[in-house]
C-alpha cells in the first residue's frame, strides 16, 4: 500500500496526497479510491476532484466537522482491496476521432522530424495507444491523458501559440490532450477532432470524465467535415 498523506485544504476540504509525480500507477491508484468514495457516498459529500497523484474530498461543514470527516476517509483509504482493478474494469472507452495533419495539425510533420519519423509512423504510433484521463484541467473540459508512448515525448513550444483551434490533438512533454475551446497554448498540435468536448448548456458538461479510456482514431477531411457538422457546438 503506498503512503498517502491527508492535508488540510479548506475548511470545507482534505487533500490526499499518493504522491509528487505523474505516474499512471499512482493515477489508477487516485481513481480507484475515488470510485470508492463515490459508490456509497455519505449525506455530507459534496465533490471529489481527482488529479494525477492527488485527489480533493469536499464536504459540507455545516453537517460534519473536518476531523469526523477525516476518519471516515481513513477508514475508506485502509478498507480498499483490489480497488485499482475493478476501477480499470468499469472505466468508460471513448473513441475520439482525429484529423492528423495539414491544417488540423500544422505541428505534425516537424514533430514527426525531431522524433526521426515519418509522419505516418507518428500518427500510427500517437493512435496505436490507449489513454486514460489523467484530470480534467488547465480550461473547462481539457484531458491531461495518460499513456503517451514515452518515444513520441516533445518539449513545448518555444513560443506558445496565440490561438488555438478548439479540438485540437496535441502533445506536451510526456502528455497528450485536447483542447476543448479556443485560447492559447505552447503543445505540439497533431491534429483536430471534430467532437464538442465541453459545452456548458449540456446535462454532462464535459464529454470526458477523468478516468475515462480514450482511443484515437484516424478520420480524414470528409469525415471531420462531416462529423463537426453534426456534432452540437454552442
Amino acid at each position: 500500500m503506498p503512503p498517502i498523506a491527508f492535508e488540510p485544504l479548506a475548511d470545507d476540504a482534505w487533500l490526499l496526497r499518493l504522491g509528487e509525480r505523474i505516474d499512471d500507477t499512482l493515477n489508477a491508484q487516485v481513481h480507484a479510491l475515488v470510485a470508492r468514495l463515490r459508490r456509497q457516498p455519505p449525506p455530507w459529500l459534496r465533490d471529489v476532484v481527482p488529479a494525477y497523484a492527488s485527489l480533493a474530498v469536499f464536504f459540507d461543514a455545516q453537517t460534519i466537522d473536518a476531523e469526523a470527516a477525516l476518519d471516515w476517509l481513513h477508514a475508506q483509504w485502509h478498507s480498499r482491496q483490489g480497488d485499482d482493478d475493478d476501477a480499470v474494469g468499469d472505466a468508460c472507452l471513448v473513441e475520439i476521432p482525429v484529423a492528423y495533419g495539414g491544417d488540423y495539425g500544422p505541428d505534425l510533420e516537424p514533430s514527426a522530424a525531431e522524433l526521426g519519423l515519418s509522419p505516418l509512423q507518428l500518427i500510427q504510433r500517437h493512435a496505436g495507444a490507449q489513454y486514460r484521463v489523467a484530470m480534467i484541467g488547465f480550461a473547462p473540459g481539457f484531458p491531461y491523458l495518460s499513456g503517451l508512448d514515452p518515444g513520441l515525448a516533445l518539449p513545448r513550444l518555444n513560443t506558445p501559440r496565440t490561438a488555438v483551434a478548439a479540438g485540437s490533438v496535441a502533445i506536451g512533454g510526456a502528455q497528450t490532450g485536447i483542447y476543448p475551446r479556443p485560447g492559447p497554448g505552447g503543445w505540439r498540435l497533431l491534429g483536430r477532432t471534430p467532437l464538442n468536448l465541453f459545452d456548458a448548456t449540456r446535462t454532462a458538461p464535459t464529454l470526458l470524465m477523468p478516468g475515462d479510456r480514450v482511443r484515437f482514431v484516424p478520420i480524414d477531411a470528409d469525415a471531420f467535415e462531416r462529423l463537426r457538422a453534426q456534432a452540437a457546438w454552442p
